[in-house]
């Protein structure tokens, strides 16, 4: 197949990828299922069906579902004990403080515990809060979107830093763990704390809000529902694996070519690509710092913007059943709004 024919081909899977969940409601309900054929559609259109290809998709799957699955077992026996514990808080602390301070910590703590232990607990804090349907909403996106930033400044927070750490361990970087929250760390952590000043702002009763908060309206979960949940994560990244590979002769071809301002732009793809399987391509010891920060900004801000777009939000929108057009409502137009102040600050240098 010639390169222009592919292109065009990728394309169009990138476009039914993009807006297939707004105009279908099969899709946006099994939207696992969705990415699965789409991305083996794309691995079989670029010929990148390998054993390699295969075995990843098969494997590195493994330890995200198990991690979802053990945290989910765990919470499902020790809910009632943080139910309790948070229902306590709530008496004494104002709400606004709570969700302040809940999207903060999530936000920071998940490079440490990471991004999935983190979107478990975000589940839990949510089902416990005083909400109707479209302030959990809210809160979901706003602190997924910490989460997607924090994960970042440590190997243990998420597969994205993971790689970059591994590619820029030698020279000229030689980077070690703390690598990178030395790079970003200036850049994630104001931008974690205004999400969660936002969230006082966002996450608030509605008089047009009637409908029951999602924690009102479920009865307590079964554990089967845990494994099923962990079943679906699963699928969930093995389609982004092999997205990321069916669509890996694109992003070598164009996204590694082109400047650092482009770049952090054009990774707005990572809001339905695998954001690590683009940082993978993109991030070598090559480029320099400035290259990299850009580069890695784009994909951390623009992971939060669709539920494909990153682990906790494919975790917490499953868990909560939040529908991709309910996401994208708040999600493309915060993520817009960071990423341009984002590009002004880097352009100006003022970040």
């Amino acid at each position: 197949m010639d390169n222009n024919t592919l292109t065009v081909g990728l394309s169009v899977i990138f476009s039914v990828v993009l807006v297939g969940p707004f105009l279908n409601k099969w899709v946006e309900s099994n939207l696992e299922i969705f990415l699965f054929v789409m991305g083996a559609m794309s691995a079989t259109l670029s010929s990148a069906w390998s054993s390699e290809v295969i075995h990843e998709g098969l494997v590195a799957p493994i330890n995200i579902t198990l991690a979802v699955l053990g945290a989910g077992v765990l919470f499902h026996y020790v809910r009632w004990t943080l139910d309790r514990g948070m229902r306590r808080v709530l008496i004494t602390v104002p709400l606004p403080v709570i969700v302040c301070a809940g999207i903060v910590i999530l936000g920071l703590i998940s490079s440490i515990i990471s991004a999935i232990i983190a979107a478990l607990l975000l589940v839990e804090f949510i089902t416990v809060l005083p909400l109707h349907r479209h302030a959990e909403v809210n809160l979901t996106i706003i602190a997924c979107f910490a989460i997607g930033l924090g994960a970042a400044l440590t190997p243990l927070g998420e597969p994205l830093s993971t790689i970059v750490v591994s590619k820029l361990s030698s020279e000229p970087y030689h980077a070690t763990f703390f690598y990178l929250a030395k790079l970003l760390a200036y850049y994630v952590v104001p931008a974690v704390v205004i999400l969660g000043i936002l969230g006082i702002f966002l996450v608030h009763e509605s008089q047009e809000d009637t409908e029951a908060s999602l924690a009102a309206e479920e009865t307590e979960e079964k554990l089967g529902e845990v494994f099923v949940r962990a079943g679906k994560v699963y699928i969930f990244v093995m389609a982004l694996i092999f997205l990321g590979a069916g669509f890996k002769p694109l992003i070598d071809a164009y996204l590694t070519k082109i400047s650092s301002q482009a770049l952090f732009w054009v990774n707005m793809v990572s809001a339905v690509l695998d954001n690590a399987t683009l940082a993978a391509a993109e991030i070598g010891p090559s480029l320099s710092e400035t290259q990299i920060k850009s580069a890695l900004l784009g994909l951390l801000i623009s992971g939060g913007m669709l539920i494909p777009g990153n682990i906790p939000n494919i975790i917490a929108a499953h868990a909560l059943h939040i529908k991709s057009t309910e996401w994208a409502r708040l999600g493309v137009p915060l993520g817009l709004l960071i990423m341009t102040v984002t590009a002004v600050g880097l352009v100006f240098g003022v970040l």
